[in-house]
């Protein structure tokens, strides 16, 4: 079914609660994007896995997924990875690999392994850099397939150097419980066996507490549903640290009179598939350019097949929108704003509106730098904070794996010199056995 004409509103013209809605995704409120039922429920499911374990797993998946599976049927056999190998395409193998080898690049180039501050007075100061012993990787199924999920979070978790990587993966819709074979042959290419098929929630309080089976590890990663969202936050109280922000997709493109409108539409509709709880925005400064695109987005949409025509429709329409801007100033303030997912610039010199980019997840220059070539094969993160977390957190590379160790030495000159500064904090905040490591040494 084709959706009506695409409307193109003007930014400030928008009403206070129309504009709280854009940067809400489409919602009213979106500082409570969780019901309290949703919590609730979740928070119980978290405390049965915590308590009963594998049992726990077992029923969750028969409850939520209609799945019947034995506590010793969660791993994935060796049988299993070499029946998803036998039913996978040489060609989707080679894009896996090639996908695989392009995360490594980037990952590599970005590692940093610390160094060393020598002053003349003495004083030495700096870091070493160390991989965690630990990590969970969540690979998110009920709305497609997804092995460049496991290719985004778990090269850099390889390259970072992390001795244990577990993923914990929902079966596919449909399958009777068995995982995706695309993603088991990610795993085997990345030198993964450790594979767990989990209901999703379930699969997080797993990886948090520890069962019979799935071992606890000391980190979790990976995007998910709202339900899952929920349980990451929920598991936190366990001491398991969890990389959060990793929620429903959002896209916004910034474009000016240079855009081709074709490929305008194109590229808003791109992310704008991934579900109905997704958005998509497009800004531009030329209003007859954004129309133009505009005009083009239903027949667009109308080509896709069910449900990801739906899904678009719900992103653009509802979600997101088309909004013209009248100055670049005002259109990369609506980008900082909305500090989107994925940012796409447009324009004729992308370069020239970089710097004035405050907050993104990832920003592709220019229309051959597309969303869906980031997300599968340029080998930038494309596992991004969402829902305006790129306010406060980036993507996922190497460096979320890692530790930094803080490392100091001081001769005895150098210690003297900073003597005073110790003492007289020490004495105003009443911690005298720490003035007497000075006086000790006098």
């Amino acid at each position: 079914m084709k959706p009506e004409p695409l409307e193109v509103q003007t930014w400030s013209r928008l009403t206070g609660s129309a504009r709280v809605r854009v940067f809400g995704r489409g919602s009213d409120n979106p500082a409570d994007s969780f019901s309290t039922g949703l919590r609730q429920s979740i928070a119980a499911l978290v405390d049965d896995v915590r308590l009963h374990g594998d049992k726990a797993l077992v029923e969750a998946l028969r409850r939520f997924d209609a799945v019947e599976v034995a506590p010793d049927q969660l791993r994935v056999s060796a049988q299993g990875f070499a029946e998803a190998r036998s039913v996978v395409s040489k060609e989707l193998v080679d894009a896996v690999r090639m996908s695989i080898a392009q995360v490594r690049v980037f990952n590599e180039a970005v590692l940093e392994r610390g160094a060393w501050r020598r002053s003349a007075d003495g004083v030495e100061t700096g870091e070493i850099v160390r991989p965690i012993d630990s990590v969970g990787l969540f690979v998110p199924s009920g709305k497609g397939s997804f092995p460049s999920v496991l290719i985004q979070i778990a090269t850099p978790a390889i390259v970072a150097g992390v001795a244990r990587i577990v993923v914990v993966v929902p079966p596919t819709p449909g399958t009777g419980g068995r995982i995706d074979p695309a993603v088991l042959v990610a795993a085997q290419e990345l030198g993964i066996s450790e594979v767990y098929c989990c209901n999703g929630p379930a699969g997080v309080a797993a990886l948090a507490c520890g069962t019979e089976t799935v071992p606890r590890v000391s980190k979790i990663v990976g995007p998910g549903s709202p339900a899952v969202a929920v349980a990451q936050t929920e598991v936190q109280r366990f001491g398991c640290v969890v990389e959060v922000g990793f929620g429903p997709s959002d896209s916004l493109i910034v474009c000016d009179a240079s855009a081709d409108p074709e490929l305008l539409a194109a590229d808003l509709i791109n992310e704008a598939e991934h579900g109905q709880d997704s958005s998509a925005v497009l800004v531009g400064t030329d209003r007859s350019v954004l129309e133009a695109a505009a005009l083009r987005v239903p027949d667009q949409i109308e080509r896709l097949p069910s449900p990801r025509a739906e899904y678009a429709t719900a992103s653009i329409y509802r979600n997101g929108g088309v909004f013209h801007a009248e100055s670049p100033s005002e259109a990369i303030a609506i980008a900082n704003a909305y500090a989107p997912e994925h940012l796409q610039l447009a324009v004729r010199d992308p370069e020239a509106w970089l710097p004035a980019v405050r907050h993104a997840g990832t920003v592709l220059l220019g229309q051959w730098t597309t969303m869906a070539a980031s997300n599968f094969a340029i080998g930038t993160p494309a596992t991004l904070p969402t829902s305006g977390f790129a306010r406060v957190s980036s993507g996922i590379t190497a460096a979320t794996y890692l530790t930094r160790i803080a490392v100091a030495r001081l001769n005895e000159t150098a210690f003297w010199k900073l003597a005073p500064t110790v003492t007289a904090l020490a004495e105003y905040e009443g911690f005298p056995a720490h003035a007497a490591t000075v006086t000790v040494r006098s």
